[in-house]
């Protein structure tokens, strides 16, 4: 089917592809992205088309309707339908922050709803591809409609590595993690194979290993389920953590790494690689404001820092404070993404809303704060010299893909795991985890755009040409793309 990836279909039968995510922003980004290049794969082996259906949690998709461009995605992709499942909370609850306990309690119990769906679908499942971290669920209507299921993983390899040892380190007790001092967290991690060589300490595991037991005793929960899996699929690439996803093997007959997700694109072999083959889905989840490139446009090269903390932080307001000391006293330009909702005020006597406005006017003529940017066009703009950055995943392999150095602060969960990936083991960029100090912030950012720099992009710049490569046509994550494809059609009955 490889070389027959362009040509008509023929009628004939259906492979029909469920996915089910993880009901947050970084989880459905790469899932809808890999179900858009399921449904524009033209499988030829006896006549196949691919019909997609995305099953969201009913607040999931409310909130999509409203803030994205999901009406005309799904206008231009007949093939592609969403379903909803209620998650079991009343819509106006938070479900992040003081509300994540409830939320996460909540997922447990979907397997119900899941399984009201499925029943509704007039087109049986050929496969069902779900979220790492919906496993139980997923799992358990699987085997009840006797469909093969597949893991999406949205980490990385190196933390699907980890991951898949957590369920022993619960049983031994070494996590939660009980800190006490600094050596509680400055303990090297003896008992994962192939960390050795990294001097990988408790700090450098997943977040919710740090006492947060609801949340860790869920994601471990999905870990254990997600061995039930036939296939797992990781966002990732070959050539950055080949040794780790050899290890995963271990676990998994078949793994099908395909990142960067967000550049990958079918093409044939006579397509040219241009911006036209990007997806469709690259702005779907949120309406993005792109007045900020003609700020960067005025920027000389290099030299601004892009600031972002992902979708979900709430952060209180003392450390955007410190943050933008740091950033005012390094003396370079920056744009940063502060979301109306990301601010938690700590002092009981200004609004978010006067912290925001207080640190935009102090910005003026230093930095650009805006509320929300197109992230992938930003680090494509050549005055960026560098990402400070939450580390979260899709983050990062956007940084990577473009080119850029990062300063990594992570928050939660992967994220303390990416950065430690970012500063020691592909050291393209500066691991800056449970610091928050301005003179610190400050050095990093001097460092990235002027006194290390040379260093650091060496290695910036090999793994750059590595991401683009393995997208490109015969690429590994590209051929691993028709891998995948190849056996969702060896599915069919």
């Amino acid at each position: 089917m490889k070389e027959e990836m362009g040509r008509e279909l023929k009628s004939g039968k259906v492979a029909h592809v469920v996915f089910l995510p993880f009901p947050a922003e970084g989880h459905i980004k790469p899932m809808l992205k890999l179900a858009e290049l399921l449904s524009q794969a033209k499988a030829q082996a006896g006549g196949i088309q691919i019909q997609i259906t995305i099953i969201n949690t009913q607040h999931t998709h409310q909130r999509l309707l409203v803030t994205s461009n999901l009406k005309e995605f799904q206008q231009t992709h007949p093939n592609i339908q969403f379903l909803t499942f209620p998650d079991g909370l009343p819509p106006e609850h938070p479900r992040v922050g003081r509300g994540f306990k409830e939320f996460i309690s909540a997922l447990k119990t979907v397997a119900p709803a899941l399984r009201e769906v499925f029943l509704s679908m007039t087109l049986p499942a050929t496969c069902f591809i779900a979220d790492m971290i919906m496993s139980t669920s997923a799992v358990e209507v699987a085997n009840e409609f006797q469909v093969p299921l597949l893991s999406l993983q949205t980490m990385n390899a190196c933390t699907t590595w980890i991951d898949l040892h957590l369920p022993k380190f619960l049983e031994e007790g070494e996590i939660p993690i009980e800190i006490t001092d600094e050596s509680c967290l400055n303990k090297p991690v003896t008992q994962i194979t192939g960390l050795e060589n990294f001097n990988f300490l408790y700090r450098d595991l997943p977040g919710f290993c740090r006492t947060q037991e609801v949340a860790m005793e869920f994601c471990i929960g999905e870990f254990k389920a997600a061995s039930q899996a036939s296939a797992l699929i990781i966002n990732t690439f070959e050539e950055l953590e080949s040794p780790m996803i050899s290890k995963i093997s271990s676990f998994y007959s078949k793994i099908f790494t395909i990142g960067p997700l967000h550049c990958l694109n079918l093409k044939t072999q006579t397509d040219d690689d241009d911006s036209s083959h990007r997806s469709s889905a690259d702005g779907i989840l949120s309406k993005e404001d792109n007045s900020c490139l003609e700020w960067l446009d005025s920027q000389p090269s290099g030299s601004v820092i892009y600031v972002s903390f992902g979708t979900w932080a709430s952060l209180p307001s003392h450390v955007f404070f410190e943050f933008w000391h740091g950033l005012i006293n390094s003396d370079k330009p920056f744009l940063w993404v502060v979301r109306p909702n990301s601010i938690h005020v700590t002092d009981g006597v200004r609004t978010p809303s006067e912290v925001l406005a207080e640190l935009e006017e102090k910005s003026k003529g230093k930095g650009l704060i805006v509320s929300w940017v197109p992230q992938e066009k930003v680090l494509a703009h050549p005055a960026v010299g560098g990402f400070l950055t939450h580390t979260g995943w899709n983050s990062t392999l956007e940084s990577i893909y473009a080119g850029i150095p990062m300063i990594c602060w992570p928050i939660k969960a992967d994220q303390f795991v990416n950065s430690k990936c970012v500063g020691d083991i592909w050291k393209i960029g500066f691991d800056m985890k449970d610091k928050c100090d301005r003179s610190i912030i400050e050095k990093m950012v001097r460092d990235l755009v002027g006194n290390k720099r040379e260093e650091i992009m060496e290695s910036v710049n090999k793994f750059r040409d590595q991401a683009r490569q393995s997208v490109m046509v015969n690429g590994s994550s590209y051929r691993n793309l028709e891998n995948l494809i190849d056996h969702i059609i060896s599915l069919v009955p």
